[in-house]
């Protein structure tokens, strides 16, 4: 099949799935791969091939970079308890894990590796596809285990991979191989958001500015393979630091047209990369003989069901070193919950599939790897299950867990968003006087001020104020059902009852001449521009203040700049976005 027809027929397939996943109420990635796999089953459109190089170099630094700038760093750091050991030693207990069932059913050992190491990391992409519906603290923890846990997967792959070819491994290269992938990667991804820092300071164009974003990624990727260093960590590592260091070397208008662009694309390839894996699993699918396909197909659940109690066993024996901050409030049945909910949430997706496509058909010897065939099967049926199954498994289990629910990123929110207005409303004096602002523009921006920290006040109250009925309700229902069901009364007026009335345009006074006493239009129209803008700066001022101090959390920040963003330029004119 010719790339342009592969390429319309692959945009049709997203557009599809798009349009039916809210109809048929099923998350878009599920209904995206069994399209792929209904296209799979038309021969030319098995043709279709998926090359490992695409997804490493390709696909996995754009979607990666995406997800590391939107995770919430402070909520790593809180979290490294956590995320260490299940992005280190859970991937190799769960690789070896693998291994074992994999040689013990019949692979050879170095291929039953390289399948472990394959199947070892949750990936990022499938985690922030599917798990959007968890709580934030639980989503965020997953999202950052899965950024990480790629960079043990492929040591151990390269081992792995080193043992099949017939090469000699020792605890020195294995520990040369550790070190140079962590650091390396970590140092490439440092030099190329640093790279990046030096370059944007000096733009101030919006296509420049975002240009530079598009090709830090690649550049940080880049960085780590020429040392044969982790490239996915060294990604990761440069989407947390230009996270961190973005509102002071972006503008207002780069920052919306980021936003536009990065979402849009991400999901364009996400979705063709479901569909691509789709389509691989038919091909390998058809390309086993069918006198093995039964086993294999017992390999692939033994394997799955493997990495399910690995997974949970782990979260167990380790529960006394990551319960101090991580572990949710509550019983030991919570906890019990919350550690079903987390081995649900463990998806393998794009990542999996690239390992394993990767894998060389010969050794070194020349003769053919032994078990490559199994992995390349095994892999992509691990993935098919753990979206098909896990996927629309999650929602039920998150029911029945119960969580607590987590309103601590919107409490935050209000918080934030009165503390930049108070503190704007506090230096309006002085930021008039600087900038030379009349006395009318002033009191009008006073009064709107005011009127914000008013409205943002009422909505803090009227949440508190319904989830507290929230709570009355549930107690009544659980004493009388029947009552609670007829009964219930809502403490907060729906939307559509606040109306905001409007006088009509009228014509107040017509004269010939001009009143020379007043201040020209055009005059207070600059000069309530310069105040909102210098308002807006001290607002973000404030905003990352109280960043750094660890007050708010990133993704917060990230909210309330996206509102500041919308202000200044509506301020500038849309014309400042170019």
């Amino acid at each position: 099949m010719e790339g342009l027809e592969a390429t319309v027929l692959l945009g049709l397939a997203v557009l599809t799935g798009t349009v039916l996943a809210p109809r048929l109420r099923v998350a878009t990635p599920l209904v995206l791969l069994v399209i792929g796999l209904l296209l799979g089953f038309v021969p030319q459109l098995r043709e279709v091939q998926l090359p490992p190089e695409t997804v490493l170099l390709l696909f996995l630094p754009i979607m990666l970079f995406r997800e590391s700038w939107t995770t919430s760093l402070r909520s790593v750091r809180r979290s490294l308890w956590y995320i260490v050991p299940m992005s280190t030693l859970l991937v190799v207990a769960s690789a070896f894990a693998v291994a074992g069932i994999a040689s013990w059913m019949g692979l050879p050992w170095e291929a039953a590796l390289i399948l472990g190491a394959a199947v070892a990391p949750p990936d990022a992409t499938a985690v922030a596809a599917l798990g959007r519906l968890l709580p934030q603290r639980t989503f965020m923890k997953l999202k950052a285990e899965s950024l990480t846990n790629d960079g043990t997967a492929l040591v151990v792959y390269a081992i792995a991979v080193a043992l099949a070819m017939g090469g000699q491994v020792t605890p020195l290269t294995i520990t040369a191989t550790v070190l140079i992938s962590y650091l390396g990667g970590a140092a490439a991804g440092v030099i190329a958001a640093a790279l990046a820092y030096l370059v944007m300071r000096r733009l101030h164009t919006t296509l420049a500015i975002n240009l530079t974003m598009v090709l830090l990624p690649f550049t940080a990727f880049l960085l780590a393979e020429l040392v044969s260093a982790s490239g996915v960590l060294a990604v990761v590592i440069a989407g947390l630091i230009v996270a961190w260091i973005g509102p002071r070397i972006t503008t207002a208008g780069s920052r919306r047209q980021a936003n536009s662009i990065w979402t849009f694309g991400v999901f364009v390839l996400n979705g063709a990369l479901f569909v691509l894996i789709g389509l691989e699993v038919q091909f390998v699918l058809h390309d086993i003989p069918l006198a093995e396909v039964g086993w294999l197909l017992l390999v692939t659940v033994a394997v799955w069901a493997a990495l399910f109690v690995v997974r949970y066993a782990f979260q167990l024996l380790f529960a006394p070193f990551t319960r101090g901050s991580a572990a949710p409030p509550g019983s030991t049945g919570s906890r019990h919950r919350g550690r079903v909910v987390n081995t649900v949430a463990g998806f393998r997706g794009a990542v999996s599939l690239a390992i394993a496509l990767a894998v060389p058909l010969t050794t070194n010897e020349g003769s053919a790897l032994a078990g490559r065939d199994a992995i390349v099967f095994v892999t992509a049926g691990v993935i098919v299950l753990s979206l098909l199954v896990q996927g629309p498994l999650l929602p039920a289990v998150v029911r029945w867990a119960k969580l607590p629910p987590d309103d601590g990123a919107l409490d935050e929110y209000e918080l934030a968003q009165r503390a930049i207005v108070g503190a704007a409303l506090a230096a309006i004096d002085d930021l008039a006087a600087e900038h030379g602002i009349g006395d009318e523009v002033r009191d009008r921006a006073r009064a709107e001020g005011y009127q914000r920290l008013e409205l943002t006040n009422a909505r803090a109250v009227a949440r508190q104020r319904a989830g507290v009925d929230d709570e009355i309700a549930q107690l009544e229902g659980m004493l009388d059902e029947t009552e609670a069901a007829t009964g219930a009364v809502s403490a907060v007026p729906p939307t559509g009852a606040i109306r905001t009335v409007s006088a009509p345009l009228e014509m107040l006074a017509e004269s010939d001449g001009v009143d020379l006493t007043q201040r020209s239009p055009l005059i207070r129209h600059e000069e309530a521009t310069r105040l909102k803008l210098a308002l807006l700066d001290r607002e973000r001022e404030v905003l990352l203040r109280l960043r750094r101090e660890g007050t708010v959390d990133d993704l917060v920040v990230r909210r309330l700049q996206s509102g500041l963003d919308l202000e200044e330029i509506r301020a500038r004119g849309i014309e400042s976005i170019d």
